[in-house]
């Protein structure tokens, strides 16, 4: 039979190009945000590290947690109403988030953004899983994984820059302006995709159904035990939108990069571009872009742990690079490296979680697949915040205060300086920025994130070897 056409993007119905739409939107927000936070919530608003980890360490699981709950929801409630929920979250959120200074009131407005973006999650995937069949689902996928990572390409690459140049906080009100207005087109658009009868059973049943599957999983030991291991390697992917921000803010020299390509831009596209903490994000995604399709075909028939083991070798080396030196091109480096391994090791996840599912409820295990993202995204932030205080700023500090001590100024740092206000003091006694910087401990941050990778393979290879697939085979 000769029915194997090839997939033409005609074959998407409208729907679908408008939850696309959607996808790239919100993504392109979200990350454009997470690009500059950390930076903005500490030298704009003045917050601690250690508490902008804290607000990092809870917003984040909520995407990855609140899915399970908010797609039962939308079956019941239908993927149009829920939708409107979760842009109305979005655009609340990012826009009380650029109101306030307050500590509580941030935290609680970013909390109402996270609630959003955990809502918004699995209502277009599930919408796209509806929208397309065995034929077209895998381009359909692709299509919306591309869309997610332009976004993460263009907002950070462009908007962030033009609108921080004015106020970081427009970032926020941009962000809470491309959310908020898609409950327009989802309103007037959208259109539900077909779902099954479910049987009238209200919220409160759905929630036991979740819970009972959610409590089925967690029991399995052996299972959740290799979420654990793998999400070892996800804390040092999320150093890239906290500690590795404050690093590039304060250490890296980006004026040989803009000096090579400012001019090139300058002279094509007739604007000036220099490189920002918001553009640590943009190597990520921009490699990705560039590289995924091709990784994917080299690691297509490769055993599942080896590779693993081989994406979290290459995400570990990209992070040693960072403790090599300050200069941009090595950082550039390695994000570029760390990123290969991500997008090598993370689809072979995938394909290893499919071994230790049990055979007969494979598909709610695969469905609990992304419960990495809970306790990497919950340890990662804070993690990073505290150790970069210790191994960063407070040897910084401390040298600032000796110096201060013997020359007999008259200038005390309290306990809870900043780094910023301690170097203002320092340079009233003659101190430079560059006499300060050698006395924090980089290279041994990044070793210590370097370590916990180590830790990832040390536990994956004895779990393949203790324990492993349920079954034996090749684990392909």
């Amino acid at each position: 039979m000769d029915e194997k056409k090839k997939v033409r993007l005609k074959d998407f119905p409208f729907t679908f190009w408008v939850v696309i739409v959607f996808e790239f939107f919100e993504r392109g927000s979200y990350y454009g945000v997470m690009s500059i936070l950390s930076v903005y919530l500490t030298d704009h608003l003045g917050f601690s590290k250690e508490n902008v980890g804290l607000i990092k360490s809870t917003i984040q699981p909520l995407l990855y947690f609140l899915p399970i709950f908010a797609g039962a929801i939308a079956d019941r409630m239908g993927y149009r109403k829920t939708l409107m929920i979760a842009f109305s979250l979005l655009g609340l959120g990012y826009f009380l988030t650029s109101q306030n200074t307050e500590y509580t009131l941030v935290f609680a407005s970013l909390v109402i953004m996270g609630f959003g973006a955990g809502t918004f999650k699995p209502i277009i995937s599930g919408t796209i899983a509806k929208l397309t069949d065995e034929r077209t689902s895998t381009v359909g996928f692709g299509i919306f994984y591309w869309s997610i990572n332009l976004g993460a390409f263009l907002f950070p690459l462009i908007l962030v820059p033009i609108l921080k140049a004015i106020d970081w906080s427009y970032v926020l009100i941009a962000s809470a302006i491309c959310t908020g207005l898609m409950v327009i087109p989802t309103i007037f658009i959208y259109k539900e995709p077909p779902r099954e009868e479910i049987k009238k059973a209200g919220f409160g049943q759905a929630l036991v159904d979740v819970l009972n599957k959610i409590w089925q999983v967690v029991l399995d030991w052996k299972f959740i035990l290799f979420i654990v291991i793998y999400s070892m390697f996800w804390i040092l992917y999320f150093q890239m939108f906290d500690t590795v921000l404050w690093y590039v803010n304060m250490f890296v020299d980006a004026t040989p990069l803009n000096n090579t390509i400012s001019p090139v831009l300058e002279s094509l596209f007739g604007f000036k571009w220099e490189f920002g903490v918001e553009h640590v994000t943009v190597i990520n995604a921009m490699t990705i872009i560039l590289l995924q399709l091709i990784v994917s075909a080299i690691v297509k028939n490769t055993k599942a742990l080896p590779t693993m083991i081989a994406g979290i070798s290459m995400g570990i080396l990209g992070m040693g690079i960072l403790a090599l030196d300050s200069n941009i091109w090595i950082f550039m480096l390695g994000i570029f490296i760390f990123s290969i391994g991500e997008m090598t090791a993370h689809p072979k996840f995938i394909s290893y979680l499919g071994t230790i599912a049990p055979q007969d409820k494979k598909a709610t295990y695969m469905g609990f697949g992304f419960l990495y993202g809970v306790p990497s995204s919950l340890i990662g932030p804070i993690l990073g915040a505290n150790l970069y205080v210790l191994l960063v700023d407070n040897p910084m500090i401390s040298f600032i205060r000796t110096k201060l001590a013997e020359v007999g100024s008259e200038i005390t740092l309290p306990a809870n300086i900043s780094i910023t206000e301690a170097i203002q003091a320092a340079e009233s006694i003659g101190l430079t920025k560059q006499d300060i910087l050698p006395y924090a401990h980089t290279s041994e941050l990044w070793l210590i994130f370097c370590g916990i990778g180590v830790l990832c393979i040390v536990g994956l290879v004895l779990y393949d070897r203790l324990i492993g697939a349920r079954k034996a085979g090749d684990l392909k």
